[in-house]
């Protein structure tokens, strides 16, 4: 439950910078979700391991990860 004077109205962005771009569903397989990379921006060493930063399809740069 929460005090409903902290709800405020719904007002349009004013800026372009301000709407957010809607991402596409992943698509589910055997009950997983499953997403396609569209490349790999950048990898790194760290420890014994490779960590690597994906840009996935149909998604922004935001979505990198």
């Amino acid at each position: 439950m929460f005090n409903e004077d902290l709800l405020t109205k719904y007002r349009k962005p004013y800026f372009k910078g301000q709407y957010m771009d809607l991402a596409p569903r992943p698509t589910i397989i055997n009950k997983e979700k499953e997403y396609k990379v569209e490349g790999v921006r950048k990898h790194r060493k760290w420890g014994q391991k490779t960590q690597y930063l994906l840009h996935w399809k149909g998604y922004g740069d935001k979505h990198d990860q």
